[in-house]
């Protein structure tokens, strides 16, 4: 990428010449004197060629090519080689008409020739139009490097909002209920958190939501739901029944006061007395219940429409009875959307082996985003990647 000038060009047209003799850089100066957008430096010199284009910072050179000390060509390569001016169009200026002059110069990097000392019309219309090509150059530069910044922070600020929300999480827990769980933000950061906890002595809770869409906005909004639930403040609500807490957080989470964002959610409830899971969904995929009776899960769903969709909206309630042993598995469907090598999307029904074999591998759930993301062909998912594993003992 072109080194932009150190000063603005603010769309003024700066010429240096480089020229040995003194009568040439005066008849110059005299045919651009009248153009007031134009700005003329004369370098007489060519020792001092380089270090007077650095500071000058020119939208076009004009170069002798016969000058005492110094090869005009070789200096073309120089230019060429220096950051500053490697893409300062550049005239050469030559006593001669020669087509292998011509053509050489040209190899080393000049963008025009003239035999001097041209008309002044002519030599105004090649000053303008490698100027004004020059001046583009450096704008579109500009617009790539803000364009790379503007990316740079955005990237920053994704990071640190997938930093937020997994720090959020809870740590994985053994006992009573085990836990362990795999999660990993997309590159865009994605709306996927989850939690757990006990309400009270008898009753544990687990909930994992999937907000749509990506980045900051979507992360904030997983999280602002997150502290709700964990902080208790949703009114009139008991975390006991999941029918009573989407029907509040749908009342609270409309859609139009969220910048039109909606999200889904699991909600469970588990009875350590009675080991019942009560159970309530918004749009959400199902929890795979395994029950030590065979390969096949139990899918835990209670279809209803995503939280923020419609106002006063009822959510039934599924329930089942958890028996030792039994393993429960909530996730968010980017553990499954996934694209295959064949062109096609993988399914829950292609996804639900991964998890039933999930305790015979060596890493746990973690195998089980191994599996996936090795099917799909990479390991960064175009959504988060939540699953959360619960063992009832």
């Amino acid at each position: 990428m072109t080194d932009l000038p150190s000063s603005p060009i603010e769309n003024r047209l700066r010429v240096l010449l480089i020229d040995d003799q003194r009568m040439v850089g005066e008849a110059v100066r005299r045919m651009l004197a009248s153009e007031p957008d134009i700005d003329y430096a004369f370098c007489q010199d060519p020792a001092q060629a380089l270090a007077t284009a650095e500071s000058f910072t020119p939208t076009v050179i004009l170069q002798d090519l016969v000058m005492p000390g110094i090869d005009g060509l070789t200096l073309v390569e120089r230019f060429r080689a220096n950051a500053a001016t490697r893409d300062v169009p550049m005239i050469v200026l030559s006593s001669q008409e020669e087509a292998v002059v011509k053509a050489d110069a040209f190899a080393r990097g000049a963008n025009d020739y003239l035999v001097k000392l041209p008309d002044r019309i002519e030599l105004l219309a090649r000053i303008r139009y490698h100027s004004r090509g020059y001046i583009h150059l450096l704008e579109r530069n500009q617009a790539f490097a803000d364009l790379a910044e503007n990316q740079r922070v955005l990237a920053g600020e994704l990071a640190e909002a997938a930093d937020y929300v997994r720090s959020l999480l809870p740590a994985p827990q053994d006992g009573a209920i085990a836990i362990r769980w795999d999660f990993e933000s997309c590159s865009s950061v994605g709306g996927d958190a989850f939690s757990y906890q006990w309400i009270d002595d008898d009753h544990f809770a687990i909930y994992l939501l999937d907000v749509c869409g990506h980045g900051v906005g979507a992360a904030l909004l997983s999280v602002s739901v997150l502290n709700t639930l964990a902080a208790r403040t949703l009114p009139n609500t008991d975390l006991r029944r999941p029918e009573s807490v989407l029907a509040n957080l749908n009342n609270v989470f409309q859609m139009e006061r969220h910048n039109n964002m909606y999200f889904t959610i699991w909600y469970g409830v588990f009875n350590r007395s009675s080991r019942e899971l009560r159970y309530a969904t918004a749009g959400h995929p199902p929890a795979l219940l395994f029950d030590g009776a065979g390969p096949n899960p139990r899918q835990l769903v209670a279809p209803s429409l995503p939280i923020g969709c419609m106002e006063d909206m009822d959510y039934p309630v599924g329930t089942v009875q958890v028996p030792t042993g039994g393993r429960l598995y909530v996730f968010s469907d980017g553990v499954y959307e996934v694209r295959l090598p064949e062109d096609r999307e993988m399914t829950l029904e292609d996804f639900i082996p991964f998890v039933a074999d999930a305790p015979d591998q060596s890493a746990g759930i973690k195998a089980v985003r191994e599996r996936v993301a090795a099917l799909q062909g990479r390991d960064r998912f175009d959504d988060d990647f939540s699953l959360v594993e619960l063992t009832f003992a």
